[in-house]
Protein backbone atom coordinates (compact mmCIF):
# COMPACT_ATOMS: atom_id res chain seq x y z
CA UNK A 1 0.00 0.00 0.00
CA UNK A 2 1.29 3.45 -0.90
CA UNK A 3 1.25 5.69 2.14
CA UNK A 4 2.26 9.28 1.34
CA UNK A 5 2.56 10.37 4.98
CA UNK A 6 5.63 8.15 5.45
CA UNK A 7 7.36 9.75 2.48
CA UNK A 8 6.33 13.24 3.58
CA UNK A 9 7.54 12.62 7.13
CA UNK A 10 10.87 11.32 5.85
CA UNK A 11 11.25 14.32 3.53
CA UNK A 12 10.55 16.76 6.38
CA UNK A 13 12.94 14.94 8.73
CA UNK A 14 15.70 14.85 6.10
CA UNK A 15 15.15 18.48 5.12
CA UNK A 16 15.10 19.66 8.72
CA UNK A 17 18.11 17.57 9.69
CA UNK A 18 20.17 19.26 6.97
CA UNK A 19 19.41 22.70 8.36
CA UNK A 20 20.65 23.83 11.74
CA UNK A 21 17.67 22.15 13.44
CA UNK A 22 18.53 19.21 15.70
CA UNK A 23 16.59 16.51 13.85
CA UNK A 24 17.49 12.90 13.05
CA UNK A 25 16.40 11.65 9.66
CA UNK A 26 18.36 8.41 9.94
CA UNK A 27 15.98 6.97 12.53
CA UNK A 28 12.99 7.82 10.35
CA UNK A 29 14.58 6.19 7.31
CA UNK A 30 15.49 3.02 9.20
CA UNK A 31 12.02 2.81 10.74
CA UNK A 32 10.35 3.09 7.35
CA UNK A 33 12.74 0.58 5.80
CA UNK A 34 11.95 -1.93 8.52
CA UNK A 35 8.19 -1.70 7.92
CA UNK A 36 8.58 -3.28 4.46
CA UNK A 37 5.74 -1.02 3.23
CA UNK A 38 7.91 1.26 1.12
CA UNK A 39 10.33 0.54 -1.72
CA UNK A 40 13.87 1.17 -0.48
CA UNK A 41 14.82 3.04 -3.66
CA UNK A 42 11.99 5.52 -3.24
CA UNK A 43 12.81 6.08 0.44
CA UNK A 44 16.43 6.61 -0.49
CA UNK A 45 15.50 9.16 -3.17
CA UNK A 46 13.17 11.02 -0.78
CA UNK A 47 15.77 11.15 2.00
CA UNK A 48 18.56 12.33 -0.30
CA UNK A 49 16.33 14.94 -1.97
CA UNK A 50 15.10 16.35 1.34
CA UNK A 51 18.56 16.43 2.87
CA UNK A 52 20.21 18.06 -0.15
CA UNK A 53 17.45 20.68 -0.39
CA UNK A 54 17.94 21.47 3.30
CA UNK A 55 21.67 21.89 2.64
CA UNK A 56 20.83 24.25 -0.21
CA UNK A 57 18.90 26.40 2.27
CA UNK A 58 22.07 26.55 4.40
CA UNK A 59 24.16 27.44 1.34
CA UNK A 60 21.71 30.20 0.43
CA UNK A 61 21.76 31.53 4.02
CA UNK A 62 25.54 31.58 3.87
CA UNK A 63 25.46 33.55 0.63
CA UNK A 64 23.25 36.27 2.09
CA UNK A 65 23.90 36.25 5.83
CA UNK A 66 27.01 38.39 5.57
CA UNK A 67 24.87 41.40 4.70
CA UNK A 68 23.78 41.40 8.35
CA UNK A 69 27.13 40.76 10.08
CA UNK A 70 27.35 44.28 11.52
CA UNK A 71 23.95 44.09 13.20
CA UNK A 72 23.83 43.69 16.98
CA UNK A 73 21.67 40.59 16.80
CA UNK A 74 23.98 38.76 14.37
CA UNK A 75 24.77 35.43 16.07
CA UNK A 76 28.36 34.96 14.83
CA UNK A 77 31.31 37.14 15.78
CA UNK A 78 33.66 38.62 13.19
CA UNK A 79 36.50 36.44 14.53
CA UNK A 80 34.42 33.28 14.11
CA UNK A 81 33.56 34.30 10.55
CA UNK A 82 37.26 34.83 9.84
CA UNK A 83 38.14 31.41 11.30
CA UNK A 84 35.46 29.77 9.15
CA UNK A 85 36.81 31.52 6.06
CA UNK A 86 40.37 30.46 6.83
CA UNK A 87 39.38 26.83 7.39
CA UNK A 88 37.42 26.74 4.16
CA UNK A 89 40.36 28.26 2.28
CA UNK A 90 42.66 25.66 3.82
CA UNK A 91 40.54 22.60 3.02
CA UNK A 92 38.55 23.90 0.08
CA UNK A 93 35.36 22.59 -1.46
CA UNK A 94 36.31 18.98 -0.76
CA UNK A 95 35.65 19.65 2.91
CA UNK A 96 31.99 19.38 1.86
CA UNK A 97 32.51 15.62 1.76
CA UNK A 98 32.09 15.92 5.53
CA UNK A 99 28.69 17.59 5.12
CA UNK A 100 27.01 14.37 6.28
CA UNK A 101 28.84 14.39 9.64
CA UNK A 102 26.66 15.36 12.61
CA UNK A 103 27.34 18.74 14.25
CA UNK A 104 29.97 19.97 11.76
CA UNK A 105 28.23 19.16 8.47
CA UNK A 106 25.40 21.69 8.63
CA UNK A 107 27.56 24.70 9.53
CA UNK A 108 29.98 23.60 6.82
CA UNK A 109 27.26 24.01 4.19
CA UNK A 110 26.57 27.53 5.49
CA UNK A 111 30.27 28.37 5.25
CA UNK A 112 30.32 27.08 1.67
CA UNK A 113 27.66 29.64 0.80
CA UNK A 114 29.51 32.33 2.71
CA UNK A 115 32.64 31.51 0.70
CA UNK A 116 30.67 31.76 -2.54
CA UNK A 117 31.11 28.12 -3.49
CA UNK A 118 29.43 27.71 -6.90
CA UNK A 119 26.10 25.93 -6.63
CA UNK A 120 27.04 23.25 -9.20
CA UNK A 121 30.12 22.10 -7.27
CA UNK A 122 28.32 22.43 -3.94
CA UNK A 123 25.50 20.19 -5.17
CA UNK A 124 27.84 17.65 -6.74
CA UNK A 125 29.84 17.12 -3.55
CA UNK A 126 26.90 17.32 -1.13
CA UNK A 127 24.83 14.82 -3.14
CA UNK A 128 27.81 12.46 -3.14
CA UNK A 129 28.39 12.82 0.60
CA UNK A 130 24.80 12.72 1.81
CA UNK A 131 23.72 10.18 -0.77
CA UNK A 132 26.57 7.92 0.27
CA UNK A 133 25.53 8.13 3.92
CA UNK A 134 21.90 7.24 3.18
CA UNK A 135 22.94 4.50 0.77
CA UNK A 136 25.24 2.92 3.35
CA UNK A 137 22.56 3.19 6.04
CA UNK A 138 19.97 1.59 3.74
CA UNK A 139 22.33 -1.25 2.78
CA UNK A 140 23.19 -1.93 6.42
CA UNK A 141 19.55 -1.83 7.48
CA UNK A 142 18.35 -4.15 4.74
CA UNK A 143 21.32 -6.45 5.29
CA UNK A 144 20.53 -6.74 8.98
CA UNK A 145 16.79 -7.05 8.46
CA UNK A 146 17.03 -9.45 5.50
Amino acid sequence: MWEPTGYFGLFLAAFGAATLLPLQSEAVLVGLLLTDQYPAQVLLAVAITGNVLGSMVNWWLGRYVEHFRHKRWFPVSESNLDRARQAYHRYGRWSLLASWVPIIGDPLTVVAGLMREPLWSFLMIVILAKGGRYLALTALTLGWAG
